[in-house]
Order: structure tokens, then C-alpha cells, then sequence
């Protein structure tokens, strides 16, 4: 099958059974509805670019194993090339959408389980490898979204998965059959479950033997039997039931969140990539963590561009663009904002195979890129604030903007510069406030605090891989100290 048109993505998601359920009650066609189909049409952006001649080479790869140009996110890494283009993608489409754009979930754990199953194969004898390799095929000629799950609701976080009192906290296998197995439990946080077509689950932490029920990575259709998501509520949400195109500042594009819970949902044999090995837990954990700190390095910067783009246009509109302070909280958002993009880069450039032959990011690079990311976007955002003044939070409605007696009202008193209507003026400090305190603040903000592992994550893995002894030897051999 060739590519898909963004519009085939989008009648083929039509298709599915999926059951979604928001504000108490089932949705009964998630495509259509006002408050999802914004998130729907930022995957799409995916599907449309890859048909752009201009945006083949970044969008596009030629499948190793399939021999046909596939999508990048269906993707495995041949070469250091492939992940400086990744991350590049990842920045066209922020640029593009403003939003998280949902797909780089399932393109990092794609890498991740490919290469752990092909350790655990070789260790223990199983057929994971070949497993992953029918399913990863089958996307790719299907050109399928696919969702990526790591993370567990958890429960209490001082115990293991096996000593929670509630044993279903961490997603477990409940039943062990011998044409597949029966899983049980949620996973938080999903951002692109709901328009993904398969969904790929992997374990949240490393594990000890005693966990061994929770060490299991497989992949189902999100239509499976038993498989349901109960969407996360996002501020200013219901803005877009008001038909309101300026007040939800980001009309087209957007993201949301799922709880997506498995009740006793069978799992064939062939479609299993790990069950009970808990020692490659934690390898197939730290790899896609690794791949997916990358990921922040391009997808934030997107986003981060379009806000400092609106930062200055808010500057432009209020007359103040010439300002020496305007001009140096622009540079040095600009400045925070490219340096996410170096640590992007510089991590994919040091990257190197694994044994099964894909390639990986060098971890220690990718935990420091999303360190800084857990850092640098609030600081972004805080500029953008001080740059666009407080009309972001406090102008009127559209109604009151539309309406017959206000109108001429809130037109004369909010205008800026005479050149530049207050409609355009509004609508810039909407879009502001969408991405520092709106729905696309979830995806800038807060998942950028936690989203692939929160801070401590990374500063433990900075710790375990900066290579301390080493540098100390490096400073005892020029002090001349002999021990």
C-alpha cells in the first residue's frame, strides 16, 4: 500500500470501534467531535507533509526491510543521518501545528523494542524479535499510526509493581494461555491513543523477578475488545464547543489525553515482544526513554518557534518592537530555544548501533537535552508573557467582540498600533495564551516538566552515565597526582 493521504488517515481512524468516553458519557464519533478532531488533524499534518515533494527526504525513508518509502515515524534508524532527520521533522511539524502531534511515542518505542527484543532473543531463546519485526512490517506497509505506552498509573510509588495493594496499579498479564495472553491495567498520560490505529504497551520501570507478570510488551488495535479511554480534561477545553475561532487560539490544531485502561484484553502469541523477562525490563525502559528525550529536542523547538514568532507580533502589534528590552527577551528566548535544538542534534550526531543494528542516541546527550527541556520552555513562555502584556488573559470574549453595542466599544479602546487591526491583535495574544496557560500548554508546559521521565529521571541517568571517574582521572593526570 502506498502512503496514505491525510485524508485517508482520517477516514481510516472513522472506521475503527473505538471506545471513548469524555464528560460522563461515551463519544460516539471521536473524528467529528469538536473538542478531539483538533488533535486528529495535528496527526494528520504527519500523513499530509509526507505527501510534499519538498518535505520527502525529513517525512520519508526507504524501509530496509520492506524495500518501499514508508513514513518516518514507521521508521527504524539505519544511521546517525536518520536520527539528525528525525529530530528535524520534529521541529517542521511544531513549526506546522503548535501542538504535539502524537506519533513520536510510537516511532521511539518502534526503536526501543526493536533492538530489546533482538537482546532477549538472544539470551533467552525466544521469538520476540521476529515478532516485532511482522508487526513493524505490517505498519509500515499499512502506513498505521501507532501509539506507544510506558507509563503506569503506579499506585503507591514506594512499592514494586507485585506489593501495591490494588494488583492492578501496574499494567500486569493476568492469564497466560497457550495461543497468547490476558492483560489488565491503565495507562496514563496518552496522548496519541486515540488516533492511533495499534498501540504498542512496554513496562514502566525496571523490574525484579517478583514482578514478572508486569514485565510484558505487546501490541493490540486500539479497537481491541476490552480496551477503553476516558479523556483528560485541558484548560480552556470547552472553548471549543462555543464556535468561538479566535478564543481558543489554536483553531485547526491541538492534543489531548487519555487514560486508557485494559479490562482483560487477550493478546495473541505472535503479536507478544516480551512476557516475564524481567531482566530486558528495564533495558527496553531506558532505551525508549533515551529515544523519546531526543524526541523534545525537535518537537518543542517547533513549538517553541511559533511562540516566539507570536511573541514578536504581539511586540509589532503593541508598538513596542523597537524597544532595547523587547528586542533582548526575543534574542534570549531565541537563544534557549536553539540550544534545545543543539542537545536534539548533538545526541542523534553521537548516536551508534545497537547489536541488532538500528541506531540509538547517546543516552547521556538525549537525558541532558530533556533536562534542559524540563527547564527552558517555561522560561520561554514566562517572555512571551512579559512581551505580550496582560490583555493575553484579560480581553473580552469574540461575543463581546462581535457584538453590535460592545464591538465598537472593546475595537476602539484595544486597538494597538493604528495600522493593525484590534482583531489581529486579539487574535495573537489568543494564540499566546493557548500555548502558556491554554489546551497546547499541556503539551509545551507540563509535558515537557514530565513527559519522558520527569527531571529526578534524567539527573539519575546524567549521574549513572557522565563518566565521573574518568573525568576525575583526566584532573588528577594534569595536577600530577600519583595514587
Amino acid at each position: 500500500m502506498a502512503l496514505m493521504t491525510g485524508e485517508q488517515y482520517i477516514e481510516s481512524i472513522r472506521k475503527m470501534n473505538m471506545q471513548v468516553y469524555m464528560f460522563g458519557k461515551r463519544v460516539e464519533s471521536p473524528v467529528d467531535d469538536p473538542i478531539l478532531r483538533p488533535s486528529l488533524n495535528s496527526v494528520r499534518m504527519t500523513y499530509d507533509l509526507a505527501q510534499m515533494p519538498e518535505y520527502e527526504d525529513l517525512m520519508t525513508a526507504v524501509s530496509p526491510y520492506t524495500g518501499e518509502r514508508v513514513n518516518r515515524f514507521t521508521h527504524i534508524h539505519q544511521s546517525t543521518d536518520d536520527l539528525i532527520k528525525k529530530v528535524k521533522m520534529q521541529r517542521l511539524l511544531g513549526q506546522k501545528t503548535a501542538a504535539c502531534f502524537q506519533r513520536c511515542v510510537g516511532m521511539d518505542a518502534f526503536n526501543a523494542v526493536f533492538s530489546t527484543t533482538y537482546e532477549t532473543d538472544k539470551k533467552c531463546g525466544t521469538s520476540y524479535h521476529e515478532n516485532f519485526r511482522k508487526f513493524m512490517t505490517y505498519c509500515q506497509a499499512n502506513d498505521l499510526t501507532v501509539d506507544g505506552a510506558m507509563t503506569d498509573v503506579k499506585g503507591d510509588r514506594s512499592k514494586a509493581p507485585h506489593a501495591q495493594e490494588d494488583p492492578d496499579l501496574f499494567l500486569r498479564v493476568v492469564e497466560r494461555r497457550p495461543d497468547g495472553i490476558v492483560v489488565r491495567g491503565a495507562k496514563m498520560h496518552q496522548t496519541g491513543a486515540l488516533n492511533s490505529h495499534e498501540i504498542i504497551v512496554m513496562p514502566t520501570q525496571s523490574m525484579k523477578p517478583e514482578d514478572k507478570d508486569y514485565a510484558v510488551s505487546f501490541a493490540v488495535p486500539m479497537d481491541t475488545k476490552g480496551i477503553y479511554m476516558i479523556i483528560g480534561r485541558q484548560s480552556c477545553d470547552t472553548r471549543k464547543l462555543e464556535n468561538s475561532d479566535m478564543d481558543v487560539g489554536n483553531a485547526e490544531f491541538g492534543g489531548v489525553e487519555a487514560l486508557t485502561v485494559f479490562d482483560d484484553v487477550f493478546v495473541p502469541n505472535e503479536r507478544i515482544f516480551l512476557n516475564g523477562e524481567t531482566e530486558f525490563a528495564g533495558m527496553m525502559v531506558e532505551r525508549f526513554a533515551g529515544y523519546h528525550r531526543q524526541s523534545y529536542g525537535g518537537c518543542k523547538v517547533g513549538v517553541g518557534d511559533v511562540l516566539i514568532g507570536a511573541a514578536a507580533v504581539a511586540a509589532d502589534y503593541n508598538g513596542a518592537a523597537k524597544a532595547s528590552h523587547i528586542k533582548d527577551k526575543l534574542i534570549e528566548m531565541t537563544h534557549l530555544n536553539e540550544t534545545l535544538y543543539c542537545c536534539g542534534i548533538a545526541c542523534s550526531a553521537e548516536g551508534h548501533p545497537t547489536e541488532s543494528g538500528n541506531y540509538i542516541i547517546d543516552l547521556l546527550l538525549a537525558n541532558v537535552c530533556k533536562q534542559n527541556v524540563t527547564r527552558f520552555p517555561y522560561e520561554i513562555v514566562r517572555l512571551a508573557e512579559d512581551v505580550a502584556g496582560g490583555l493575553m488573559v484579560t480581553a473580552p470574549s469574540e461575543a463581546d467582540f462581535r457584538d453590535e453595542k460592545l464591538g465598537p466599544v472593546i475595537d476602539k479602546y484595544l486597538r494597538g498600533i493604528n495600522t493593525v487591526s484590534t482583531e489581529n491583535r486579539l487574535r495573537i495574544m489568543r494564540l499566546i495564551e493557548n500555548l502558556a496557560l491554554g489546551t497546547a500548554a499541556v503539551g509545551y508546559r507540563t509535558e515537557s516538566m514530565h513527559g519522558a521521565g520527569s527531571p529526578q529521571a534524567q539527573r539519575i541517568m546524567i549521574a549513572r552515565q557522565g563518566n565521573l571517574e574518568h573525568k576525575k582521572e583526566l584532573a588528577k593526570k594534569l595536577a600530577h597526582i600519583t595514587e
